[in-house]
C-alpha cells in the first residue's frame, strides 16, 4: 500500500471509495434509510481538504510483470485527512465558521472524511492515514486532534487511542437521524 497526498484529479475515485465504504461497511451500524441518506449527503468530498494539502489517499501498489513497481497509479482503496479549519465532519451542509482557521495553541485539529473500501478493510489502511494526519497536525503546532466518528469507524478510533467526548444525535440534511460520536486524542509527542 502506498500513502500520498490527494490531488483534485483523485476526487472521482475518492468519492467512489466513500460510496463503497458507506454502502459496504456502514450497513453494519446504520439502517437502510440512514445508509441511503448518507450516500446522498455524506458521500461528497470537501474539496478544501485537497486544496489545503491535508488529505491523503492510499493506493494498492500495482504489480507489473511479476515485480512491484513504484508507479503510484494503482487503485485508491482508502482516503482520509486532517484539517486546520473549523468544520468537523463530512456532508453537503455547511455552517458558519466551517472555513475559519483553528488556533493550534487552544483548539484541536480535525480528522475528516476517513473511508476505506470494504474489499481492503482490516489491513491497516485507516491507521496509516490516522498516523499521517497526526504527524502533520503535530508539525503544524496542534497538540490535540478530534473527529466526529460514524458508528462504523468507532472501534478503529478507540483502538488508535481516541476517547469518546460525547454522543451526538446528529441528523442529515433530510432529517434522517444519524448518531455519531465526537472523539479526541492528545497527539503523541505534543
Amino acid at each position: 500500500m502506498h500513502l500520498r497526498h490527494a490531488t483534485l484529479a483523485d476526487i472521482p475515485e475518492i468519492e467512489r471509495v466513500i460510496r463503497d465504504s458507506i454502502a459496504g461497511i456502514s450497513v453494519r451500524t446504520y439502517d437502510a434509510r440512514q445508509v441511503a441518506s448518507s450516500l446522498q449527503y455524506i458521500a461528497h468530498l470537501d474539496r478544501e481538504l485537497v486544496t489545503d494539502g491535508t488529505y491523503f489517499v492510499v493506493e494498492q501498489d500495482r504489480e507489473v510483470a511479476g515485480e512491484m513497481t513504484d508507479d503510484v497509479s494503482g487503485e485508491i482503496v482508502g482516503c482520509g485527512g486532517w484539517s486546520r479549519r473549523g468544520r468537523l465532519y463530512a456532508g453537503s451542509g455547511s455552517a458558519e465558521g466551517d472555513a475559519r482557521f483553528l488556533d493550534p495553541s487552544s483548539e484541536p485539529a480535525r480528522v475528516r472524511a476517513m473511508f476505506v473500501s470494504p474489499r481492503f478493510e482490516r489491513r491497516g489502511i485507516g491507521r496509516m492515514i490516522l498516523q499521517a494526519c497526526e504527524a502533520e497536525a503535530l508539525a503544524a503546532g496542534f497538540r490535540e486532534i478530534e473527529l466526529m466518528a460514524m458508528l462504523s469507524g468507532h472501534a478503529l478510533y478507540l483502538a488508535s487511542g481516541y476517547r469518546d467526548v460525547e454522543q451526538v444525535a446528529g441528523k442529515l440534511e433530510d432529517g434522517t437521524p444519524y448518531p455519531m460520536i465526537r472523539m479526541r486524542k492528545r497527539i503523541r509527542g505534543a
